[in-house]
């Protein structure tokens, strides 16, 4: 059952009461006796913590999905296989040229 925060107008007394979702706004104030007594609007009180679907499922991992292989639309028969030949000649750098002296 949710926990709501009301507040009295009229007396400032303010409390929290445990109810369910269908039962009645409290309108009578329990201090003062005032008709004033208003639901608050208030932050939620429950967090994520430890295992399950949050840690699992929205949390990363540092794993990047392989990048697609350039080759694919040419036919490269290793594309299905995920060890393009083409991805990983791009991705090997170049040997850089030696100055002459």
């Amino acid at each position: 059952m949710p926990i709501y925060e009301y507040r009295c107008a009229a007396c400032g007394f303010q409390k929290e009461h445990l109810q369910k979702r269908d039962d009645p706004v409290l309108r009578v104030c329990p201090q003062c006796g005032a008709e004033r007594y208003e639901k608050q609007l208030s932050v939620a009180g429950f967090q994520l913590k430890g295992s399950g679907w949050y840690a699992t499922d929205f949390k990363t991992r540092g794993e990047k999905p392989a990048p697609p292989c350039p080759g694919a639309e040419q036919g490269c028969p290793a594309a299905d296989s995920g060890a393009c030949v083409a991805a990983a000649a791009a991705a090997t750098p170049a040997a850089p040229a030696s100055a002459a002296a």
